[in-house]
């Protein structure tokens, strides 16, 4: 049995859990102060105290470092590279501590890993992280030489939900074709042709569909004139779109439950809007059909969003001709982790060197 501690750090709280190879056998959500966080100019200036919230979760659980077979933390945003499971070396590692406009809280999960691990003489990985880049060069061309398509989503939970819809289709992940769509905080929409994600839209400032946060997206033409309206400053624009965009900007709440609450009690502004995201959801996956000619094995829903029966229904109406539909509902971000880790473990796959 091999025992690994996974770590995945977020904006506001940490995920930590130790699997006993695909069981998890604790795990926790460590939330950490506003105030903790606000005084840090820097995402890397947090990494003491997040250090120690995790070494603090495994005296609780009652395990030494020594005891554990590997750790391994969420990808941050390194330059791009196929999708696997890193080791973490020194070049990983001064890249993430000096990230400049790479910076992420997700950059922590590499570092953290690695300290923890050299204690307990055991491995320290990063599996899919966000900058998985698996694009042909026909995918990477933009409109204006100097800018080029950029492959940023949320990969790790795209290639496990693919792998998960792969094996209900009674395949390999290698042999199938699959339009993957993650619906969360973020809305991220890929093309998965036999094992490689071959286009995917820059949800986090780029294209594709608005989410609860995001503004996905928008006429260039009246961006610019946003940019140079004077009202605003570069940091807050990025965050308007980036954090308060989508559900947020239009109904001031980005919890779907409650969106869902309104439309129930009548509210057809709501549902207006709730009904335009999964139509733009729908219309992305469309996209991602024709990047594999039409040949789509099945149509993959993931995230929290996937929860929601209701824009469920709205998408499927519109591309259920496309394949058949496969929901899995949530993430399972810790356990991807883990069971990358652990296919090095068991000598499945090797180990890439960043």
């Amino acid at each position: 049995m091999h025992r690994i501690l996974v770590i995945n750090p977020g904006s506001t709280s940490s995920k930590v859990a130790v699997y006993h190879d695909e069981a998890e056998a604790s795990g926790a959500r460590i939330e950490h102060a506003h105030d903790e966080i606000a005084r840090h100019t820097h995402v890397t200036d947090q990494y003491p105290f997040r250090r120690d919230a995790v070494l603090g979760f495994l005296a609780e659980a009652g395990l030494r470092p020594a005891e554990l077979s590997a750790v391994v933390g969420r990808g941050g945003m390194l330059r791009p590279i196929p999708s696997g499971t890193y080791g973490v070396n020194e070049r990983m590692l001064a890249e993430l501590r000096e990230p400049g406009e790479r910076e992420h809280v997700s950059n922590l999960g590499a570092l953290i890993a690695h300290e923890i691990a050299t204690r307990a003489g055991c491995p320290a990985y990063v599996a899919d992280p966000v900058s998985v880049d698996e694009f042909p060069p026909i995918a990477r061309v933009a409109g204006l030489p100097g800018f080029e398509r950029r492959s940023l989503s949320h990969a790790l939970n795209q290639k496990a939900a693919a792998r998960r819809a792969a094996a209900a289709l009674g395949a390999r992940y290698q042999d199938v074709n699959l339009v993957v769509a993650h619906l969360g905080g973020g809305i991220s929409v890929s093309a998965h042709e036999r094992g490689r994600m071959v286009d995917v839209n820059q949800g986090l400032d780029g294209t594709g569909p608005f989410s609860p946060e995001r503004a996905g997206g928008l006429p260039i033409g009246d961006v610019m004139r946003m940019s140079y309206s004077g009202r605003y400053t570069y940091e807050e624009l990025f965050r308007l779109v980036t954090r308060r965009g989508g559900l947020l900007a239009h109904l001031g709440t980005n919890d779907a439950r409650e969106v869902e609450r309104r439309i129930a009690a009548g509210d057809e502004h709501a549902r207006l809007i709730y009904e335009a995201m999964a139509y733009q959801i729908a219309k992305e996956i469309g996209l991602m059909a024709t990047v594999l000619c039409g040949d789509v094995q099945a149509v993959v829903l993931t995230g929290g969003l996937a929860h929601s029966e209701m824009l469920v229904g709205w998408i499927e109406a519109r591309v259920g001709w496309i394949a058949p539909l496969s929901v899995f509902p949530g993430e399972q971000e810790m356990l991807a982790l883990a069971q990358g880790a652990l296919r090095v473990l068991r000598g499945q796959e090797q180990a890439k060197e960043y």
